[in-house]
């Protein structure tokens, strides 16, 4: 019966600590938070709960697990599982305490910045440093876990004397996935490209949704995900609509005939300029830019905030124009002439005057 109740005391007692100190740890991260509401930390913090506890929980059995006078077979089996579980939980803490301090910075910088693009790139920042972070300390802890293992340290010599030659064959097989890795980090740090940006990729709109190490999502005005490698952003062009300064200046093209009335259409293109939301005054303008036999092009220039706001209002433009000239200026509208060209006949004035005798030089041989 005692090989029974010593187990089951020594668990117990475990687990009623355990409970006691993440009440009164708990209690107090409230407290202090309360006390410091400017101050997120805390409330990040709340997120270790579970990873206090296990870690907490598993120390406290990993040192009073010998008392509890397991059989022989079985006492190294559950050492080494809760060695295992304990750097595993560590490992879980250790990530947990370094999110919940970079939100912590990246929140009360986001809070007082007053530019939006610089905390885009704070963001990209923070979150390509949690990815480190996580992918070191996971390393870390399978690292660990490994050398508890007896096998795994009399390897130990021979893996550092040919640490060398893996590390370069490792390298060559892994060009790519490294060389991605350093561009992740070259992108984070280089403000080439952050989250939230509008860019165009092989002639693809879309806002930069995620950035990892390895890859970098755009998802487009359709709702679709493009899911590129970060290299791409490092080796060849692409275009940042709101790298520095997301404000945009475009353009809606019209053809029409060549008697359409430039100047009425230029002071509708202004009612219409004022009365939209998206235009942010800084500019506009309508030219005729070209000519053809048939047509004249016009262009409108106007301006907005951001890519989203130019894409609306170059819309809004276009079809108020159309409609207003189908409206009230039809004739302006393009259109087929099937009608017969005028003769000379139908013409006078266009006829050619006959030669006077001043207009003629003398021929040869005269004198």
């Amino acid at each position: 019966m005692e090989h029974i109740l010593r187990p089951l005391a020594v668990l117990g007692g475990a687990v009623l600590i355990t409970f006691i100190a993440g009440w009164a740890a708990d209690q107090a991260v409230r407290r202090v938070g309360a006390l410091h509401p400017e101050t997120p930390l805390w409330g990040l913090l709340e997120r270790c709960r579970m990873p206090v506890r296990l870690v907490l929980c598993t120390a406290l059995l990993r040192a009073g697990y010998p008392s509890a006078e397991l059989p022989k077979g079985s006492r190294g089996a559950v050492g080494q599982a809760l060695t295992l579980i304990l750097i595993a939980a560590c490992a879980w803490l250790a990530v947990r305490v370094a999110t919940a301090v970079v939100e912590s910075g990246y929140a009360r910088y986001a809070a007082g910045a007053q530019d939006p693009a610089r905390v885009r790139r704070v963001r990209t920042q923070v979150t390509l440093i949690q990815r480190v972070v996580t992918a070191a300390v996971s390393v870390v802890a399978v690292a660990s876990m490994l050398l508890t293992f007896p096998a795994m340290r009399a390897a130990g010599a021979s893996l550092l004397a040919s640490a060398g030659v893996i590390g370069i064959v490792a390298g060559v097989a892994a060009q790519s996935t490294l060389g991605n890795i350093f561009a992740g980090l070259q992108i984070a740090f280089g403000d080439m490209v952050r989250i939230g940006d509008a860019v165009v990729v092989d002639g693809q709109w879309g806002t930069v949704e995620e950035i990892t190490l390895t890859y970098l999502v755009v998802t487009t005005w359709d709702e679709r995900r493009i899911t590129m490698p970060v290299s791409y952003f490092t080796s060849r062009p692409f275009e940042n609509w709101s790298r520095s300064n997301p404000r945009m200046t475009g353009t809606v093209f019209l053809h029409l005939d060549h008697t359409a009335p430039i100047d009425l259409i230029r002071e509708r293109l202004h009612e219409v300029l004022k009365e939209c939301p998206e235009w942010d005054g800084r500019g506009w303008s309508l030219v005729v830019t070209d000519t053809t036999p048939s047509t004249i092009q016009v262009r409108a220039l106007v301006t907005a905030k951001d890519p989203d706001d130019i894409w609306t209002l170059r819309c809004v433009v276009r079809e108020a124009l159309v409609a207003w000239l189908r409206r009230e200026h039809p004739y302006a509208l393009p259109r087929i002439n099937t009608a017969p060209a005028p003769g000379l006949e139908e013409a006078p004035d266009r006829r050619q005057a006959p030669p006077t005798s001043g207009d003629i030089g003398p021929g040869p041989g005269t004198t």
